[in-house]
């Protein structure tokens, strides 16, 4: 068995036990069915929807006043009632699927069936009966190959899709839909609209020889305009494409495809020979990636790219309160910062498209981003429960996305996204009764207190935000500088409670769940680094107490809560904590093909495809060995006692250094590093402290 190979002995039984091929681009979820193979089909910009118009009618920023004076006074039921008020009437739109491609192609025997999805070189093996199907997204020449000569038919869930030909191939046109409502709202009809301003988009396959190739396009034209309707156009694209690479042979394709993505999954490699499902969660995280984000591309969604439903979960969309940050937080330390590029560039347009928002909504200053977002670059406050949708300091984390890419060798930041950032933070925070600068209004994402509340004010994410992104500013040194160091020395501290755990909101409140799934008051221990070991003790242990707090009452039911606090156990170096995560990932929270899940009542399975577990859990893991978040390159601090021996490479830490490591016995055997930048390093390992004086692109070894 192949250590970068998923093999299973049954086909699919729903959506989230195929195999996810892609491109960045193109996504198929294959599902290993005999005789019959199916593929459903995702383009990353065919969205429901287009351009978000100006806020119109009265501005419900005059409301702001109240609404804090009721947070001052106390009475948070009066300021849930007034936060209402400063939401917007739209809701964001919904990622779509193109349809599913049916490929019939002989018998379908089940006699020795197995199939596997191999990481290393992204291609997806069907075999049965003698026959052997392998399935790959090809980057660089855009098209989806299947390796038999079957019979393709295409069935898409959007009405009116038609088929013409166009030079041998068989091309299927529809368009998306004009309005599609997020699928928890149920109280508004209809929930899908159609109409002739939805996106077009374009299926083309050609069987070929022994072979079928498939092609897709859409018609995004950028977030800010409206999208194509052209069908004919689209066609005669995706057309294109698969006439393009009908020119190459099917040695030429696979070898161009197979190049190109071990171009980016051999930057790193990891070996746990006690561990070896732990070793291709990892690996599968970094295959996930690649698949779903390439320089480009849109940034990967809740599900990637890969998505079978009109009215997908949560919209299947950016949802901006941790998930979509959570799908980068592996991207530079696993070396494969130029993968950030889309988050990054998403990051910029909502600086911009939040001006009108922070402008209609608050009456402030620069840019305010809401709980998620779409292709259409969408940041008002929806018209929900404002426990998620009155909280607009997603440009905060997200621009510590700028400054992570930077930090691990990346481009500078830019500085007008923390400018237009830091002005609506400045404008949201006020002096509380000891003259503390606090956020007001603030909530926890989508917790609320034990009285059903969750309008307040200084919730610790906020604050922590507010901090990490006013620190930066002031460390940039431009036109906001000054205004950001006052407030930095005013601002409230995240304060611990009686029985000395780091509090969620601005005092000592019980909380409405207390195994809530959201870990936001940790934020300055992870993803955050204000909260450290050697810096900060007291607050670590304030975290580490409110960490199994939650625990205690039942967090990490979710793939991506139990990413989030394996990422935490690593900071904690909690090894026996994050041994126990990883188990309940593997065990508890990912479908057969490995890919994690959330509950989803609503499904026959009860569970849900989210890829942030799968890429969070990577992130983790990657913590587990290297750490550089205090200044110091720190070797295997928290390494699970399963993991006693192994070898990592290609690993990144801050400050743009490559290492790669061996280990036996628990401790760390040589360690070779290749520096990012020149000048003074801290390294730690066992229980030794270097210093050593290194220059950009020499190597260094390190041995006990």
């Amino acid at each position: 068995m192949s250590r970068h190979r998923i093999e299973l002995a049954a086909p699919a039984a729903d959506f989230h036990d195929g195999f996810p091929i892609g491109n960045g681009r193109l996504g198929a979820m294959v599902h290993g069915r005999c005789g019959t193979e199916w593929f459903d089909l995702n383009a990353d910009t065919l969205w429901s929807g287009g351009p978000v118009p100006p806020p119109s009618g009265p501005s419900p920023a005059p409301v702001l006043p109240a609404l804090r004076a009721a947070i001052a006074a106390g009475d948070h039921a009066r300021a849930d009632a007034l936060a209402r008020s400063l939401q917007g009437s739209a809701w964001t739109q919904s990622y779509q699927p193109l349809g599913r491609l049916t490929l019939t192609y002989g018998p379908a025997s089940t006699d020795g069936y197995h199939r596997s999805l191999d990481l290393a070189s992204a291609v997806a093996v069907t075999a049965h009966g003698g026959t052997e199907v392998a399935s790959f997204v090809s980057a660089p020449d855009g098209v989806l190959v299947v390796s038999v000569p079957g019979v393709p038919a295409f069935h898409s869930p959007h009405p009116g899709v038609t088929s013409r030909e166009i030079d041998g191939c068989v091309v299927w046109t529809g368009q998306a839909p004009e309005w599609v409502l997020p699928n928890y709202v149920a109280d508004r009809s209809p929930a899908v609209t159609y109409g002739p301003a939805g996106m077009g988009f374009a299926v083309a396959a050609a069987v070929d020889g022994a072979r079928v190739i498939v092609a897709a396009a859409t018609g995004f034209r950028g977030p800010f305009a409206p999208p194509s309707t052209d069908l004919s156009g689209l066609a005669a694209a995706a057309a294109a494409r698969v006439a393009a690479a009908r020119a190459r042979s099917p040695e030429e394709l696979r070898r161009r495809h197979v190049e190109e993505h071990r171009g980016w999954f051999d930057r790193a490699d990891l070996h746990l020979p006690g561990a070896p499902r732990e070793e291709l969660l990892f690996h599968l995280g970094r295959y996930l990636l690649i698949a779903a984000s390439r320089p480009g591309t849109q940034p990967a969604n809740l599900q990637g790219i890969w998505n079978a439903d009109v009215r997908p979960g949560w919209s299947s969309n950016w949802t901006t309160n941790v998930n979509a940050q959570m799908n980068y937080w592996a991207a530079e330390p696993v070396n494969l910062g130029p993968l950030h590029e889309p988050l990054l560039t998403l990051t910029r347009d909502l600086a911009a498209a939040g001006t009108a928002t922070a402008a209609f909504h608050y009456g402030a200053r620069g840019a305010a981003v809401h709980h998620n977002t779409d292709l259409w670059r969408f940041t008002a406050p929806v018209p929900g429960e404002p426990q998620w949708a009155n909280w607009p300091s997603a440009l905060p984390w997200l621009s510590a996305h700028l400054w992570d890419h930077w930090t691990f060798g990346g481009d500078p930041p830019p500085a007008a996204v923390f400018e237009a950032a830091a002005r609506f933070t400045l404008d949201m925070l006020v002096p509380d009764a000891s003259g503390a600068l606090v956020v007001s209004p603030s909530t926890s994402p989508e917790h609320d207190f034990a009285a059903g509340t969750a309008v307040s004010r200084g919730c610790a994410m906020d604050q922590e935000l507010a901090r990490e992104l006013l620190t930066r500013v002031v460390a940039l040194d431009g036109p906001l500088a000054a205004e950001a160091s006052r407030a930095l020395a005013a601002l409230r501290p995240v304060p611990t409670g009686d029985d000395g755990a780091l509090l969620e909101w601005y005092d000592d409140r019980p909380p409405s769940e207390p195994g809530h799934r959201h870990l936001s008051h940790l934020y300055g221990l992870y993803p955050g680094t204000r909260i450290t070991e050697t810096g900060t003790p007291a607050d670590y242990a304030a975290a580490r107490l409110a960490l199994h707090k939650r625990l205690a009452a039942g967090t990490g039911h979710t793939g991506w809560s139990r990413a989030w606090v394996l990422c935490l156990a690593a900071r904690l170096r909690d090894p026996a904590l994050a041994a126990a995560s990883l188990t309940a990932l593997l065990d508890d929270l990912c479908s057969p093909s490995m890919l994690t899940l959330h509950p989803d009542a609503a499904r026959p399975t009860g569970w849900i495809f989210q890829i942030d577990g799968n890429l969070g859990a990577t992130a983790g893991i990657a913590e587990l060995l290297i750490q550089s978040h205090e200044g110091t390159v720190s070797l295997l601090k928290t390494l699970p006692l399963a993991w006693a021996s192994g070898s990592a490479r290609g690993l990144r830490c801050r400050g743009g250094h490559e290492v790669a490591l061996s280990w036996s016995g628990g401790r760390l055997r040589e360690a070779v590093l290749r520096a990012g930048s020149t000048g003074p390093l801290v390294v730690e390992f066992s229980g030794r402290r270097l210093t050593l004086e290194v220059e950009a692109g020499e190597r260094y070894t390190l041995v006990t």
